[in-house]
């Protein structure tokens, strides 16, 4: 996969648990690790932009792109 969650990497910074982000932004915890492990096929926006308030980071903080082996 070309894109890589790092969700983990701001929880740790902000020294948080995924249990309790996943109360603040109103989410099943299990969720929120599906989503950490990258094994969702999307998020949405109002997802997201609960999660950047609650870290207190940009879109940006949470992936990266990582093209992989023959991509242009």
């Amino acid at each position: 996969m070309a894109i890589i969650v790092r969700l983990d990497v701001m929880l740790a910074r902000r020294k948080m648990t995924s249990r309790e982000l996943a109360a603040r932004i109103g989410i099943a915890e299990q969720n929120l690790s599906l989503l950490k492990s990258g094994k969702v096929r999307g998020v949405r926006f109002n997802t997201l932009e609960a999660i950047c308030a609650a870290l207190e980071c940009q879109p940006g903080d949470l992936f990266d792109y990582v093209p992989e082996p023959g991509e242009v």
